[in-house]
């Protein structure tokens, strides 16, 4: 392991800013999603799958790219990976009927794969234990200022030059992580070809599941994508037509969510100094259990205030910051000669789950605040009873 990398600071934004790749591409395209169902003459369940599209070409991409960076190297597959993205991204904001934009976007979310799956490999290839954990916390610290700043450009540049700006911007942004990779970054891995591609893509899997500690920590990665990417899907919907909020604020609210995941992550690399990283799993489990009960009770009631519904949103995203990279790190850490197939499964495995929830809000969308809230409540309980309940079951300790 090259230790070293872990103190560079430009290797490690790097990092970050490729992990927020795929956070950037979505919470951008929010606010110019109304806009975009209007001039495309479509309706806004149809308009809401360019995030679903792009999770299932991001969820799709993630394998692949995680076990081909394990056979021919990190570096080569992030730069194949993001010229997808970036030319993608020009034909989204090209497109002139809602099938194209749809098409497009799923092949940016295949692009835009790489993003966190390379990352998180070569976190595995420099770091173990602790260290990878604090190093997790660190690229959630630095890609979260992309989703906070994300909508807020988003939302000022559809409302001065329409929505298609927004996926030019998303353009010049994967231009200049092509120079990064180039200029910053550095292999981290010896490639393995051993084995014929097949059987050692099947070698790789198996030695994964193998590991109870590993399919913990990917069950809890998720749980909470389930549910926190139903209330991004929604969120525009929710805070522009339901509480109608100008287009130009939503950004700002928007961005409360990503202070929350900013504030979990932080605490989370500060207390691993002290507490083990099953310990700070156990404590976003219990942030995301109880902001989870909340958002039940705000669908039972059928009506709440912005406030108390995107608060208890963004308490789910604090305790996110705090479980996410604790629980990747349980995941990896068992895996270090298969870390690119491995970190390809749980980012595979998690945005799986957010598409899935992303298409479950769309479907269930009927403008109610109770439709609205209840994924996110019922993945928060999820995740709260697989950690407090199985945990000793799964991993007999």
């Amino acid at each position: 392991m090259n230790t070293n990398l872990t103190t560079s600071r430009r290797f490690v934004l790097v990092l970050g800013l490729l992990t927020g790749t795929a956070a950037l591409s979505i919470d951008m395209s929010l606010p110019s999603i109304p806009e975009m169902v209007r001039e495309l003459a479509t309706n806004m369940s149809t308009g809401q799958q360019v995030i679903s599209l792009f999770m299932i070409g991001t969820g799709l991409g993630q394998l692949p790219a995680g076990f081909l960076s394990d056979r021919y190297g990190r570096i080569p597959v992030l730069y194949v990976g993001v010229f997808i993205f970036t030319a993608a991204s020009i034909a989204t904001s090209a497109g002139n009927n809602i099938e194209l934009v749809l098409a497009a976007r799923f092949f940016q979310g295949l692009g835009a794969s790489v993003g966190v799956v390379i990352t998180r490999a070569i976190v595995r290839d420099i770091a173990s234990g602790k260290q990878m954990a604090r190093l997790m916390s660190a690229l959630v610290m630095i890609f979260t200022a992309t989703p906070m700043l994300a909508p807020i450009i988003g939302s000022y540049l559809t409302t001065l030059y329409g929505w298609r700006m927004t996926y030019v911007a998303m353009a010049i942004f994967g231009g200049l992580m092509l120079i990064c990779i180039n200029r910053v970054l550095r292999e981290t891995h010896v490639p393995t070809r051993e084995h014929h591609i097949v059987r050692q893509l099947g070698m790789s899997l198996r030695e994964f599941f193998s590991h109870r500690q590993s399919v913990f920590g990917v069950l809890l990665v998720m749980l909470p994508a389930f549910g926190f990417i139903s209330i991004i899907t929604t969120s525009a919907a929710l805070i522009i037509d339901v509480f109608a909020v100008p287009v130009q604020y939503f950004g700002y609210i928007f961005a409360i969510s990503g202070i929350g995941i900013l504030a979990g992550s932080t605490l989370n690399r500060k207390l691993l100094h002290r507490f083990s990283t099953l310990q700070m799993t156990g404590v976003g489990a219990a942030i995301i259990g109880i902001a989870g009960a909340q958002l039940l009770l705000i669908a039972w009631l059928g009506q709440a205030s912005l406030w108390w519904i995107w608060g208890n949103a963004s308490l789910f995203m604090v305790g996110t910051g705090f479980l996410l990279p604790n629980a990747t790190a349980l995941a990896l850490d068992p895996v270090p000669k298969i870390a690119g197939t491995a970190s390809s499964l749980v980012t595979a495995l998690q945005n799986l789950a957010g598409s899935l929830g992303s298409f479950a809000a769309a479907i269930i969308y009927d403008g109610s605040i109770a439709r609205i809230v209840i994924i996110l409540g019922l993945s928060g309980i999820a995740t709260a009873v697989l950690f407090f309940f199985f945990r000793h079951a799964i991993l007999g300790d």
